[in-house]
C-alpha cells in the first residue's frame, strides 16, 4: 500500500520531478500558489516537450482561501485564415493532425500565465517574472534530461510527425525517440523565454518574440496571423460546479469539456446500490461516461455556437433523470467515432494560505502539430485538429472560433472544508480517469496514494463486435474484469503503463484542521509531490 506523502502548510505535484522543485523553490521564496504554477508551468514546458509547451493551450482553477472560485481560459481562437474553403481547397476532408496545416489555432497557455499572474499579484504576490521563469530558462540553456516518459510515449500518426521539417533534428536521436537521459538542450527556446521574463508575457503576442513567431508561421502557411497573434486575450470565465451530497465540484465551462466530468460524478452519486471498488461502482462511472460524452458532443463548442446553457445540465432534476437511464445490468452501446488521442499535464498547487490552483496545459497530441518554430524554438500545437470540416457541424472550423477542448482541470471543496485539487492528462479520456480517482478518494475511502496508484480502465476508440472496447491496465483486479465482462462490457487488457493511456494524474488536499496538505501525483508519470 503506497504512502501519501504529507507536507506541514504547502505542496505542489507534477508529472515531472523538475517542475514540482521548481513549484517548491517558488513556494519556499514566499511565492503563493498561483506564482508558483506560472513557474512550475514555464519549466514543465520545456522539460516535457511531448505534452505540452509555450506553444500550446491551457486553463485554470483558482480558489482563495475565502472562498471565491475563479477560472481562466487559456485557449486559442482559429487564425483569420482558416476556413473550412482554405482546407477543401487543399483537399482535405478533416485537418490534419501534423505539418503546417496543423497550426490552426493561436496559442493561449502563456497569455493564461500572464493573467494568472495579475491575479496572483491582486492576492498579494509580489515575485518578478524573471524570477518565475528562472529555471525554464536555465533548463533549456544548460539543457535537461530525456524523461522516460518521452521515449516511451505512444501517439497517432508518428511517421507523419518525424517527416514535418525541422521535427527530426529537434527531438529524435538516429531517427528514434531520444533514449531516456539524453541531455537536450534549447538554446533558442530559451532565449525566448528570457525575453519574456524580461519584456513581459505580453511580448509573445504584441512584441517582439510575436512578430517572430508571426514571421515563422507565414512561412510554413499557417492560417494564424500577426494580428490573431496582437488582439489575443485570455479570458476570465464563470466556471460550471456540480453539488454532490458532500462536496460541490468545480470545473471550466466550454469550450472546455469539464461538463462532461461533472455530468458523471453527478449522475453517478444518484446510483443506487454501488460499494466500493465493485464490478457495479466501475459500471455506474462507465455508463455515466457513455451520457456523458453524449450530451458533451451535442453541447459542447464555442461558447458563441452554444444551442444550451451547460449549466442547465447539472440541476439535480436532469442529473436524476441521466442517472434514472443508466441500465446496471448490461453495458449500452457505445460507439467512438473519433480517435482518442491528446497528450497534457495537470499540476496541482496548495499554499500555507488555502490559496489554491488545478492547472492544465497542452499541445493536444503529443509533439503538437510537430511545426518548431526555428526564430523562436516554440512548438506550435495541433487543438484546431478538433475543429470539423462540415459546416453544419456545431464544433466546424470558423476563423476566431474555439474547438471543442479535451483540457478540464478539476476542484472540489468538501462540506467538512477539506479542498482537493485534482487533474488528469489524457484527451477525451480524461473526464474518465478524473470520475475514477475522484471516487475513489470521495467514495471508496482510499488514500490519496492509492486512488491515484490503482489501475484504470478507458472507454477506447476501437470496436469489437460493434461495442466500444473497455480497455484496462493489466494488474486490474480480475473478479472486477469478470463482473464487467458479464455486464456486457468488451474488456482487454494492456500492459501500456508506460503509453501514456491512462493519464497521469494527481490530487493534493489540504485539510482545514491543521493545515496539513497530502499531495501526490501519478506514478504513471516522471514526477511526484513536494512541498513545505
Amino acid at each position: 500500500m503506497p504512502e501519501t506523502p504529507v507536507f506541514s502548510t504547502a505542496a505542489v505535484a507534477a508529472p515531472h520531478r523538475l517542475a514540482a522543485e521548481t513549484g517548491q523553490t517558488v513556494l519556499a521564496a514566499g511565492g503563493n500558489a498561483v506564482e508558483a504554477m506560472v513557474a512550475m508551468a514555464a519549466t514543465i514546458a520545456v522539460v516535457y516537450p511531448h505534452m505540452n509547451g509555450l506553444g500550446g493551450d491551457g486553463f485554470w482553477l483558482v480558489r482563495e482561501p475565502k472562498g471565491r472560485v475563479h477560472a481562466l481560459d487559456a485557449s486559442g481562437p482559429a487564425g483569420a485564415l482558416a476556413t473550412i474553403r482554405r482546407y477543401r481547397d487543399k483537399g482535405y476532408d478533416a485537418i490534419p493532425p501534423r505539418g503546417p496545416d496543423a497550426t490552426v489555432t493561436v496559442a493561449g497557455a502563456v497569455a493564461g500565465w500572464g493573467l494568472a499572474l495579475e491575479l496572483a499579484k491582486a492576492l498579494g504576490g509580489t515575485l518578478p517574472v524573471d524570477l518565475l521563469l528562472g529555471d525554464a530558462v536555465r533548463f533549456a540553456r544548460d539543457g535537461y534530461p530525456v524523461s522516460r516518459s518521452e521515449q516511451w510515449f505512444k501517439t497517432s500518426e508518428e511517421a507523419a510527425l518525424y517527416e514535418v521539417p525541422g521535427f527530426a533534428e529537434a527531438f529524435l536521436v538516429e531517427g528514434k525517440r531520444a533514449p531516456e537521459g539524453t541531455q537536450r538542450r534549447t538554446p533558442r527556446l530559451a532565449d525566448t523565454l528570457e525575453q519574456l521574463a524580461h519584456a513581459g508575457l505580453g511580448d509573445f503576442y504584441r512584441g517582439d518574440v510575436g512578430r517572430e513567431i508571426a514571421l515563422d508561421l507565414e512561412r510554413i502557411g499557417s492560417p494564424v496571423t500577426r494580428k490573431d497573434l496582437e488582439t489575443y486575450r485570455a479570458r476570465v470565465v464563470e466556471p460550471l460546479s456540480v453539488r454532490l451530497n458532500r462536496a460541490t465540484i468545480y470545473n471550466l465551462p466550454p469550450p472546455s469539456q469539464g461538463l462532461a466530468t461533472l455530468l458523471i460524478l453527478g449522475m453517478v452519486e444518484r446510483l443506487k446500490g454501488l460499494g466500493g471498488e465493485t464490478p457495479e461502482r466501475h459500471h455506474g462511472l462507465i455508463e455515466a461516461a457513455k451520457r456523458a460524452f453524449s450530451i458533451r458532443d451535442r453541447v459542447v463548442s464555442d461558447p458563441r455556437n452554444l444551442a444550451h446553457d451547460p449549466a442547465s445540465f447539472l440541476t439535480p432534476q436532469v442529473l436524476e433523470r441521466e442517472a434514472a437511464l443508466i441500465d446496471m445490468k448490461r453495458a449500452a452501446p457505445f460507439p467512438l467515432p473519433r480517435p482518442i488521442d491528446g497528450d497534457t499535464i495537470w499540476m496541482g498547487a496548495i499554499d500555507r494560505d488555502g490559496l489554491a490552483v488545478s492547472y492544465i496545459q497542452s499541445v493536444f497530441w503529443a509533439y503538437g502539430s510537430g511545426c518548431l518554430l526555428p526564430a523562436t524554438g516554440i512548438l506550435w500545437h495541433n487543438r484546431g485538429t478538433a475543429f470539423s470540416l462540415d459546416p453544419a457541424s456545431r464544433n466546424r472550423l470558423e476563423p476566431g472560433h474555439r474547438p471543442l477542448h479535451s483540457l478540464n482541470p478539476a476542484m472540489a471543496v468538501f462540506d467538512d472544508g477539506r479542498l482537493l485539487s485534482f487533474g488528469a492528462m489524457g484527451g477525451e479520456t480524461q473526464p474518465q480517469f478524473l470520475s475514477q480517482i475522484f471516487t475513489r478518494y470521495a467514495d471508496c475511502g482510499m488514500g490519496l496514494a492509492d486512488a491515484v496508484e490503482a489501475p484504470r480502465w478507458l472507454l477506447d476508440a476501437r470496436m469489437r463486435g460493434g461495442e466500444a472496447v473497455l480497455t484496462v491496465e493489466s494488474h486490474f483486479d480480475p473478479g472486477l474484469i469478470r463482473g464487467l465482462s458479464r455486464l456486457g462490457h468488451a474488456v482487454e487488457e494492456t500492459e501500456e503503463a508506460s503509453s501514456g493511456r491512462f493519464g497521469h494524474a494527481g490530487l493534493l488536499v489540504k485539510h482545514p484542521r491543521n493545515g496539513r496538505v497530502e499531495a501526490v501525483h501519478d506514478p504513471r508519470s516522471d514526477g511526484g509531490s513536494l512541498g513545505l
